[in-house]
């Protein structure tokens, strides 16, 4: 559990001033953040890991190396271009 002492003592540290009527909010806030925390790591302490939803491992195709058009014949569109590639104006 939170207490005031210790929300206090944060405030000090980070130089934040916390009035008497935000005090009561700030510590049950606090209580509640470190609860979950405390319910996020122990849930994700003892799971194994997520395989989808629908339990297929890979539906993706495998990468296959297929010929391209010959960069001189796709240049030829721009007059040639500059060094092997397109020139494109810079925009202002």
């Amino acid at each position: 559990m939170v207490t005031k002492e210790e929300i206090l003592k944060i405030a000090n540290l980070s130089k934040i001033y916390v009035s008497e009527d935000e005090l009561e909010s700030l510590t049950h806030d606090m209580a509640q953040i470190i609860a979950f925390a405390d319910t996020v790591n122990a849930v994700s302490a003892g799971t194994q890991e997520f395989e989808g939803i629908s339990g297929r491992s890979n539906i993706l195709r495998e990468d296959e190396v297929i010929p391209s058009y010959p960069r001189e014949e796709i240049l030829k569109n721009v007059g040639g271009g500059e060094d092997g590639y397109f020139p494109v104006k810079k925009k202002n």
